[in-house]
This record gives structure tokens, C-alpha cells and sequence, in this order.
């Protein structure tokens, strides 16, 4: 049972007093309403009595002058619109869980939506689809634990091998959500193990449960499957995607969880995938496989979510001719056009995993005639594991302002199109296949681990609903509602620990875009060749003469060549190269000269001092001012940038180790390498 002591995040009542202190009311009525839609009007009116209960305002009619008046309109456009006149902000929808996002707009911007000059302002999402992927465990995984690459404490969902009775943390989760705009979860793991499997059958009475607590908020939920559940489920001798019988499975199946819960969005799948079944042992391709669900969710309108996180995981490190990158543009491109308007193909940022550093994935901009959706990873795999102070956001807009075609691809108004574009269907002849993210939340206090973590959860819904908002800005949003009583040398404190803590992570770590140099299976910590010489992949070839993978078309795996001009030739050759991703598309000598006049091994050794250094300023801006927060979050922000600390010198030191020891070349600072 949950105590309901979680932390507030960014929605603590102090939040709420510029609104809650006004004269509040909304025009909507919920009779005959579909449920889901009721269920968020209910919210709305709740919202509204919470804020004016704490802070001395009053819920009123509509027609009685209120201060801000929430009005449920009939209107195609999607979002909302915000008109501010003579004193009165009137907000309108056409839908329940538009107007709440727009309720929780209001909330944000506090006195600056209620008291600034008239205006009149449309708000819409760049994509209707903003989606979290949850990797939750109903058991605990004898391997994985409770929550694979979770780092903030079990399942908010299940526990001890159910769903929790208690779910009043999964509606705060959702009203954290909604205030963000997020509006889909998928609640399970895509590695769908024997017990999650179930959820499709036995257990959906429970799923239906986790669906009513996220309903409120107008958060639709989704359900991992796994696309052998035909068999391991059915009984049927086969999961063969053409097989008439397996299709009237799925198809019941469908029936059956869009009975027990009616606004279901509809199913994730990661097929064909580190060892996951997929349509390839029955000879099918993942078209087939993913056309065959869409068949069976399309009489409810559901969407199927087909993961592209496709490669050969038994590769021989020896052979220099498989290469990772190019393993889910090989797969896919080929596919084009012939995947079903409910499929969308839902593609890695980069061509590898989640790295500090990668390209932008070629396969987003490859496939005109399918729905793309870009997958960020919220939960810090590769980058601290929320132990380490990391804000991604700046990481997020560089991969959605990117432009994968030189600026004669436009998109309307003559703007060249963009990452945000493709996913937003805003590009030439293109559909929305919006925004997934692996979520980082769980039933930890702070809900994230690290309370600084809550920064990069509520950076991805605020930069998936405008991908064009300025990182830093967000990143001041989240500690003004977060801390919304903090003096200026607190919010300048954290601003300063976050605002280039993706930079200075990429600093004690891998450089130059080479990636992986982790500890095989929990991911953290420094191992140089801890992945080199397995079959997951080879990711850097150092030897004594040089570092980095080949990954050009005229005398390596070719995978620059997956890509549109410009950037096809931009990675061909290193001078053209942007230094940070040398090493990912070149095999250079250590002594090569990169633009910043530096050698690669002088630029890894200084990098490495210097990114410990940073983290060093941060324990000392954060004790400077951790008198001004609780006690309990300053103790955890204490003891983690203390492991950050401890882990970015042990990072440096095995790092420039390592590479002295490769190169034999001397720090030119006289720095002590072991």
C-alpha cells in the first residue's frame, strides 16, 4: 500500500496559488459524455475546488465573472486556445483532455497567464501522440528486477507479482502527466516476459483497474505484447502472422481489451529483437507482422507500435563487416510504404542505444510512406543511471531541431524540414507518428531517484509538445514550479548544476561519439573493452596505432551511406566530420588533429580532467545552497552528486589509462595517467 509520501515534482500546491487565490469556473457538461470524457471533466472540476480550497478563491458559474473560465467548445482544432481580455482569461477546447492541458498552461505560466496584456493564443501539440513507454516487470525478473532500466525503485503498477491494490500514486502520476501534456503509457516491459504476458488475458481486469487510475487525466494506456502470444497464450501451433487462424486470435483478442476498457490506445511491440519471436521464424518480415495486429486493432482505432530496435545480438566481434548502426535502416527501409495506417514504426533517436553521443538515426528520415515515431529514453541508461545529474534536454533538441536534407526539403511557410517535423507529419507527403520515450519513474519518493532527474521527465513532455522551446527555458520552468518559493541563488544553483550537465557527462566518458565503454549487462560505470569482444557488437577497434569504427562507404561498412545529403558526405570524410562523432564514423591514428586544433588522444586526456572538475564545481554549488531545500532533498541530491563524483574520477582514470597505455603518448600537461 502506497502512504501517499511521494514528492509534489512539479505540482506542489504552491504551484497552484496564483490560480487557486481567483474566481475559477467551467463550462462543460458531462451528461452523455463518453466515460473517458466524463472522467476528465470530473478531474477538471476537481482541480479547480483543490486550487481554490488552499488557496482563497472560489469555484463560480460561468456567468459569473469569473477570473479564469474553462469552456468546452465544439472546434476541429486541436490544443487549446487562451484568450486574455479586460481581466478574464477564457480558455476553450473541443475535447476534455485539451482543456485540461490548457487548465495546467495556466498554472504554469501563473500571473503571466492571468494578469499580462490581452491576447489570443492557439496552443496545439506538434503530435497527438506523446507517449511513455514503461519497462515494468509484474514479477520481479530474476535478472532484470522489478523495472528493467529503472532506476528509481519498483513498479508503480505491480508489486509482489500483482497490480498493486493501491493505485491513488498512479492517478498523481497521471496528474503529473497531464500537466505536461504526456497522454499515453505503455504499463509493461517490451521484453514481455512470461508473466506480463498475461496481461492480455487473464490479468486485464487489472490492466482495466490501471486504466481507470490513469483515466482521470486523460493518460490512455497501452499494453506491451509479445507477438508470440498465440502460442504461448492460445495454444495454437503457430504465430504465424498469415495464418488465418492466428489472425482470428488477435483479432479476439483485441475485442476482448477494447471491451474491458474502451479508450485502450493499442499495443507496442518489439519483435525479432534480442531474442524476442517475431515474424521471422515463420518466414514473414516485419510488415507482415505488424500489419497482421493492425488488422485486428483497427475496428477500435488502435495503434500498434512497432519497434525498430532491430540487430544482429550474436555477431562475431571478429567481422568488421556487420555493423549495429546499420542494422534498423537494412530492416526497414526496404518496408516503405507498405505498413498499414495504424502502424507506426517507432525508431531509436540514434542508430545504436541511446548513447551520451550518436547521429541522428538515418531510418527517420527513410521512410516517407510510414508513420515514424522518434524514441528518446527518459530513463538514464547511458547516462548515470540518475545517479549522475544529467539534463537531456538540450541532448533532445539537438536531435529535434536536426535537419536530415539540405534546405531545398522544406515544410510549409519554406522552413527546412526537421527531426520534429518528420515525427510531427509536418514534412513533405508525411503522417504523424509522434513521440516515445522509456520512461524513468517509480515508486521511489522522488519518483525519478535522483529529485533532479524530474527535470529530463518533464523536459520530454514540454520538448514533444513544442519541439521548438529552448531547452534552458524548460529547464528554468521545471525549477520555478518545482521550487516556486526558492530564493534567485537556489534557482541559479540548479540551473547551473543541470544546465551543462549532458556536456560534462559526455566529457568523463566516452568521447568523441565512440559509445559503449560500459560494464556488460547493468550498463554503468567504466569498461572500455567491456563490450568490444562480445556478441553485442564491437564499438571502438582500438589498437596501437588508432581508435574508432570505419564507417564509410569507401572503405568501411558503408553506413554513411544511409543517409540523405548533405550528411552522407559531412561523415565521409574526418575533415568534414563534426569531432564529436569522429570516432563513431572514422578509425583515426590517436595523433589525428581534430578542428579544435587538438590531437584525439590530447583532446580525450584534457576532456577527462576537465569533466571531473565540473562535477567537482557541482557538490560545491549544491552544498552552497542545500540549506534552502528539505532536508530530504538535500541529503539525496548530497549523496548522489557524491557518487557522480567518485564515478566521473574512476571513469577518467580508466579512460585516460586506457589510452595511454594504447598510445603511448605522454599528457602534454604533465597530468598523472597511470
Amino acid at each position: 500500500m502506497f502512504d501517499n509520501d511521494f514528492h509534489p515534482a512539479w505540482l506542489p500546491d504552491t504551484a497552484l496559488r496564483t490560480v487557486g487565490s481567483r474566481r475559477l469556473a467551467l463550462a462543460a457538461d458531462a451528461a452523455g459524455a463518453p466515460p473517458a470524457d466524463a472522467a476528465v471533466l470530473a478531474t477538471l472540476e476537481t482541480e479547480l475546488g483543490r486550487a481554490t480550497t488552499a488557496h482563497g478563491g472560489a469555484v463560480v458559474g460561468p456567468d459569473d465573472s469569473p477570473d479564469l473560465l474553462l469552456r468546452l467548445t465544439a472546434s476541429s482544432a486541436p490544443g487549446f486556445r487562451l484568450v486574455r481580455h479586460d481581466g478574464r482569461v477564457t480558455v476553450t477546447a473541443a475535447s476534455p483532455t485539451a482543456l485540461l492541458h490548457g487548465y495546467f498552461h495556466v498554472v504554469r505560466l501563473s500571473v503571466a497567464a492571468l494578469d499580462a496584456p490581452s491576447t489570443d493564443e492557439s496552443h496545439a501539440p506538434a503530435s497527438a501522440l506523446r507517449m511513455l513507454d514503461h519497462w515494468d516487470n509484474v514479477d520481479v525478473h530474476p535478472v532484470m528486477g522489478q523495472v528493467e532500466r529503472g532506476y528509481a525503485g519498483g513498479s508503480v503498477f505491480y508489486d509482489a507479482g500483482r497490480v498493486r491494490t493501491d493505485l491513488s500514486r498512479v492517478t498523481a502520476y497521471a496528474r503529473l502527466l497531464a500537466a505536461v501534456g504526456i497522454d499515453r503509457v505503455s504499463i509493461n516491459n517490451v521484453n514481455v516476459h512470461a508473466r506480463e504476458a498475461r496481461l492480455l488475458t487473464d490479468d486485464l481486469p487489472e490492466v482495466a483497474r490501471i486504466a481507470a487510475a490513469l483515466r482521470p487525466y486523460g493518460v490512455r494506456t497501452h499494453l506491451s505484447v509479445s507477438f508470440a502470444a498465440p502460442t504461448t497464450l492460445g495454444g495454437l501451433p503457430t504465430s504465424d502472422p498469415l495464418d488465418p487462424a492466428v489472425r482470428d486470435w488477435w483479432r479476439a483478442a483485441a475485442d476482448k481489451v477494447w471491451t474491458a476498457i474502451p479508450d485502450f490506445g493499442g499495443f507496442v511491440v518489439k519483435a525479432d529483437s534480442e531474442g524476442q519471436p517475431g515474424p521471422f521464424a515463420h518466414g514473414r518480415d516485419h510488415a507482415d507482422g505488424a500489419n497482421m495486429l493492425a488488422a485486428a486493432v483497427a475496428p477500435h482505432e488502435g495503434l500498434i507500435h512497432w519497434r525498430a530496435f532491430v540487430y544482429n545480438h550474436t555477431q562475431d566481434w571478429r567481422d568488421r563487416s556487420t555493423d549495429r548502426a546499420r542494422a534498423a535502416h537494412d530492416h526497414f527501409a526496404p518496408l516503405d510504404g507498405r505498413f498499414a495506417d495504424n502502424v507506426i514504426v517507432q525508431v531509436k533517436h540514434g542508430p545504436m542505444d541511446f548513447q551520451v553521443r550518436e547521429p541522428v538515426s538515418p531510418v527517420l528520415s527513410a521512410m516517407p510512406g510510414t508513420r515514424v515515431a522518434l524514441e528518446l529514453q527518459v530513463t538514464q541508461e547511458y547516462t548515470g543511471q540518475q545517479r549522475h545529474a544529467v539534463y537531456l534536454g538540450p541532448a533532445w533538441s539537438e536531435v529535434l531541431r536536426w535537419q536530415p536534407w539540405d534546405s531545398s526539403t522544406v515544410r510549409d511557410g519554406g522552413t527546412p524540414v526537421t527531426v520534429a517535423d518528420v515525427a510531427s507529419g509536418r514534412g513533405p507527403g508525411r503522417r504523424a507518428g509522434g513521440f516515445a520515450a522509456v520512461a524513468n519513474v517509480g515508486d521511489d519518493r522522488f519518483w525519478t531517484g535522483h529529485p533532479l532527474a524530474q527535470a529530463n521527465l518533464y523536459a520530454y513532455g514540454r520538448l514533444t509538445w513544442d519541439p521548438t522551446l529552448e531547452p534552458t527555458a524548460v529547464l528554468d520552468e521545471w525549477v520555478s514550479l518545482t521550487f516556486p518559493d526558492a530564493p534567485a541563488e537556489l534557482r541559479a544553483a540548479i540551473h547551473a548544476i543541470l544546465d551543462a550537465s549532458w556536456q560534462t557527462y559526455e566529457l568523463y566518458t566516452a568521447p568523441l561519439g565512440v559509445g559503449f565503454m560500459v560494464r556488460p549487462g547493468h550498463h554503468y560505470g567504466p569498461d572500455v573493452d567491456g563490450y568490444e569482444y562480445t556478441p553485442w557488437g564491437t564499438y571502438h577497434f582500438a589498437d596501437r596505432d588508432g581508435i574508432g569504427v570505419d564507417r564509410t562507404r569507401a572503405t568501411g561498412t558503408g553506413y554513411t551511406g544511409q543517409y540523405a545529403a548533405p550528411w552522407r558526405d559531412v561523415y565521409e570524410s574526418p575533415t568534414t566530420c563534426p569531432d564529436e562523432l569522429l570516432l563513431f564514423f572514422h578509425h583515426v591514428p590517436y595523433g589525428h588533429v581534430l578542428h579544435s586544433g587538438k590531437s584525439v588522444v590530447q583532446h580525450v586526456y584534457d576532456t577527462h580532467f576537465e569533466g571531473v572538475e565540473r562535477v567537482a564545481r557541482m557538490v560545491e554549488r549544491w552544498d552552497e545552497v542545500a540549506h534552502l531545500v528539505p532536508d530530504d532533498v538535500a541529503h539525496r541530491v548530497r549523496d548522489r552528486l557524491a557518487e557522480q563524483l567518485r564515478s566521473a574520477v574512476e571513469w577518467r582514470d580508466q579512460i585516460t589509462t586506457y589510452f595511454w597505455r594504447k598510445s603511448g603518448v605522454p599528457d602534454s600537461n604533465g597530468r598523472r595517467i597511470y
